[in-house]
């Protein structure tokens, strides 16, 4: 008899504890496609997005599977119990769930840490069995994955590209980093070949734009550049995120640049080299990120970035120079979190034996409010400097700047006006006072 899966993504809970919806996602996941293609055809899947999309708490599904990641955590561990408590199954992976196991094993039946699809099938031969363990885990010692099943999310309110894995994983060891926890500096590259025949299927359906999955696809610089050489032939354009790097590999960013992509995501930090120190990303050469903005801009690849508020040697003055830098260098889509020990990482260890957190309520950590204690500010500083940041630079002047009057804006005009829209989004969150979450 067949037996029914019903696998959700959680939102997020804002402030005032009310689940943040949206009419559009853009950035879709990749897990359960992935896992519907490893399920056996004996199961019917179907797959929930909350941001998009209601609960369906009535299902007939036998087994419930969550994931996310961040503080979508806290949602996931809220809707495991309510389906718990109409008898279902539930079983909850994903990223937080992976490197703080204790947060979420009380809610559900089972947990999956790490890669879900190296142990699957063993996962639902045992539910058929009637004998689910507690905890599944299997090191990923190589990366390679069947097609997946995007059947199972296209009839969604989604964007207009769909996501391919290129690897997983990252050469650096930023303390505070949930990738550095899970994979302590490997990095597990898929076959070229597949990833080009995921590309193709993309193409297949009817899309022109693909997201490249790779926390940092720079991790392997001849990788990197054999997989744009080939992506070059399939006529598409994708996005991606990496170190800041690639500005300075002139041969890298022209074929980044003439395989299609159009946009890369930075993970820059902070603009002092004292701060970036202080989270072991001393490599990083904060002096030399506007020259490096400007020649990956100048290729053709448009910049966007994400920076920490409130490292131990961030004081109200670097802070606001902070502001004048993104505005000056016009990064198209500019994001800000609160510094968050999250629970699992390296950070969060060292600052519980400090007593440096500020909250007991580790579900409940955002990356929108002060949850530790800062050297030079107090916790009603650091909120206000950080609303500050996003208050003056998602003005509508320097959100026009930076989009319909970019100084490269006629080379790609539908590309700058999407920046538009996803930057009044933002802004419409910030004026709620919800940190901007990923589209």
């Amino acid at each position: 008899m067949n037996q029914k899966l019903l696998f959700i993504q959680p939102s997020c809970y804002d402030d005032n504890g009310v689940v943040i919806k949206k009419r559009t996602l853009h950035f879709v996941g990749l897990a359960f496609p992935l896992l519907a293609a490893l399920t056996p055809a004996d199961w019917k899947v179907e797959v929930c997005i909350e941001l998009i999309e209601d609960v369906p708490f009535d299902t007939d599904a036998d087994v419930i599977g969550i994931g996310g990641m961040g503080q979508s955590t806290r949602r996931g561990i809220d809707i495991a119990k309510a389906f718990r408590r109409r008898g279902k199954t539930v079983i909850m992976g994903g990223p937080m769930v992976t490197i703080a196991p204790h947060l979420a094993a009380p809610y559900c039946d089972s947990i999956v840490l790490g890669s879900a699809e190296t142990v699957w099938l063993e996962v639902l031969e045992d539910l058929k069995r009637r004998r689910l363990r507690p905890t599944y885990h299997r090191d990923i010692e190589s990366l390679s994955t069947p097609l997946p099943r995007f059947d199972v999310i296209l009839g969604k309110r989604i964007g207009d590209f769909l996501p391919v894995q290129a690897a997983r994983g990252c050469v650096h060891c930023c303390r505070f980093c949930t990738i550095y926890c899970i994979y302590r500096g490997r990095y597990f590259r898929r076959p070229v070949s597949e990833i080009i025949r995921d590309i193709r299927h993309v193409k297949s359906l009817g899309f022109r734009k693909f997201l490249l999955l790779d926390d940092n696809i720079m991790s392997d610089r001849d990788f990197m550049l054999g997989l744009c050489r080939e992506i070059q032939k399939l006529d598409m354009r994708w996005m991606s995120q990496c170190v800041i790097d690639i500005g300075r590999d002139k041969e890298l960013l022209a074929a980044a640049s003439d395989s299609g992509c159009t946009l890369l995501s930075f993970g820059l930090e902070s603009i002092s080299r004292q701060s970036l120190e202080d989270i072991n990303k001393g490599w990083a050469q904060p002096d030399q990120y506007a020259g490096l903005i400007e020649t990956i801009t100048a290729a053709g690849i448009d910049v966007a970035s994400e920076m920490i508020v409130g490292v131990d040697s961030d004081t109200l003055e670097s802070l606001r120079a902070t502001i004048d830098f993104v505005a000056s260098t016009r990064i198209v889509a500019p994001k800000f979190y609160l510094m968050t020990p999250i629970p699992g990482t390296d950070l969060f260890e060292e600052m519980q034996r400090q007593g440096r957190i500020l909250t007991d309520d580790l579900y409940g950590m955002t990356s929108s409010t002060p949850v530790i204690s800062h050297p030079a500010m107090t916790p009603e500083e650091l909120g206000a400097i950080y609303w500050e940041i996003y208050d003056r630079l998602y003005t509508l002047r320097h959100i026009l700047k930076r989009t319909m009057l970019h100084r490269y804006v006629l080379r790609a005009p539908s590309r700058y006006f999407f920046y538009l829209l996803v930057n009044l989004f933002y802004r419409y969150q910030i004026k709620r006072r919800i940190g901007p979450i990923v589209m």
